[in-house]
């Protein structure tokens, strides 16, 4: 470790015989010396041993053909992965050089990993992500929704590619009737970009004859590498520009592609994405499953409801000669009733008739008197009237002053020298300017 008497404080007198430090303290002192002597920096080698705890974080061997060290990677630093770590896989590793005291164990603290080579890859996707950004490509406003039962569903994939059983799986499982419409290709290597850029044109191409409304874009997971060919600008452009709503279902859910920033919707991986399609008719067989098992009770109620008001009717049910027996005595009774209340009606017609005369009588007396008393009223109320009539007022000298907008002129105050004002008078109007205001007596 050259260097690191400059930038380590050294214990002093530790080297006489007398002198006795524990194994912690010695660990601690290593691991200062350690994490000083090596900065932040780059590593690269192979990924072996992976192991990810149920804390979320990662431990893994970095190795190459000369040697191997022990790596720690925390939950925090985990998680914001843009791929998914695994034995084999060439990286580079930003790290810091450490001891783990506990067991005095040499390791490497990993701050972020990315793919071996993969840097260019990366800048490349983050200026290609800035410039589809800046043109709206990613706007959240152009995204459309997904139809809730669509009639079939497009699939842009590999035949070969595993992500096209899951997807197939799925879909049995949850809508099995659903019709699927296999636009095959290359998801990895050079010609996918193209293939899966001209298969997603045919799908939108031929959405009408083929009666789909939605298109699945999947692959399985793997580097950043292996995605490439979704990080492609052309292929963002057809998703953009395809006619029908398109999903991606691409990696695993910590693999975030172009395609995935410019579909309508992405999902965490191809499963999900058949999920994500499928959920209206998934949801609709709970919702009539549901409803299937509510209208067999209410049909049980409704059953037994209709078979209790058979056993009341039943209970009250007459035979007919005793109902005809009862229907005649009804009408002989109701026959005297009548006959009653038609005596009785008549006598008191006779006197409602007399009552009648009396009150036709009174009745054009009062209106009489009523009509004279209105007259009267509205005699005095047209007196009123006229002597309220601005008119009236204007024939006995008065008059009525209007400022050049036609509003009235209340004051003196209100009119200014120059201005043309206008006088209405009983039999016309006058223009006049005003020459001079004058107040009060003055």
């Amino acid at each position: 470790m050259t260097g690191s008497k400059n930038n380590v404080s050294q214990p002093q007198n530790l080297t006489g015989a007398s002198q006795v430090i524990g194994v912690g303290a010695l660990n601690r002192l290593a691991r200062e010396a350690l994490e000083a002597a090596l900065p932040l920096l780059w590593v690269g080698g192979e990924i072996a041993n992976l192991t990810r705890a149920a804390s979320g974080h990662i431990y893994f061997t970095l190795k190459d053909a000369q040697a191997q060290v022990r790596c720690a990677m925390w939950r925090n630093r985990a998680q914001l992965l843009p791929f998914r770590p695994e034995n084999g896989l060439r990286v580079e590793a930003r790290a810091l050089a450490t001891l783990y005291e506990a067991r005095g164990d040499y390791q490497l603290n990993i701050e972020t990993l990315r793919p071996a080579g993969a840097g260019d890859l990366h800048e490349a996707f983050r200026r290609l992500r800035d410039k589809l950004a800046a043109e709206g490509l990613f706007d959240p406003a152009r995204r459309r929704a997904l139809p809730t039962f669509p009639r079939a569903l497009g699939l842009v994939t590999s035949p070969a590619a595993a992500a096209l059983r899951d997807v197939l799986v799925t879909l049995r499982r949850r809508a099995p009737g659903l019709p699927i419409v296999l636009y095959p290709a290359a998801v990895q290597g050079a010609e996918a970009p193209r293939q899966l850029r001209e298969a997603l044109e045919t799908a939108g191409r031929r959405a009408q004859t083929d009666g789909i409304d939605l298109i699945l874009l999947v692959r399985g997971g793997g580097g950043l590498e292996d995605l490439q060919a979704f990080n492609d600008e052309a292929l963002a452009r057809a998703i953009a520009a395809c006619p029908v709503p398109v999903v991606s279902g691409i990696g695993h859910e910590t693999d975030f592609t172009i395609a995935d920033f410019t579909a309508d919707l992405r999902a965490p991986t191809p499963t999900a994405a058949a999920e994500l399609a499928s959920a209206g008719y998934f949801g609709a067989r709970d919702t009539l499953e549901t409803s299937a098992r509510r209208l067999d009770r209410a049909i049980a109620r409704q059953l037994t409801a209709l078979a209790q008001r058979i056993d009341r009717c039943a209970l009250r049910l007459i035979h007919p000669r005793d109902r005809l027996r009862r229907a005649r005595e009804d009408l002989v009774r109701h026959g005297q009733r009548l006959r009653q209340a038609m005596a009785n009606r008549w006598g008191t017609s006779s006197r409602h008739i007399s009552r009648l005369d009396d009150i036709g009588k009174r009745l054009t007396r009062a209106t009489r008197a009523l009509l004279a008393a209105r007259q009267q009223r509205l005699d005095a109320l047209a007196a009123s009237l006229r002597h309220l009539d601005p008119h009236a007022v204007l024939a006995r000298g008065y008059s009525i002053t209007r400022d050049a907008a036609g509003k009235l002129l209340r004051s003196a105050a209100a009119a200014r020298a120059g201005e043309t004002l206008e006088i209405q008078m009983a039999d016309g109007r006058i223009d006049a300017t005003v020459k001079a205001v004058r107040y009060g007596g003055a």
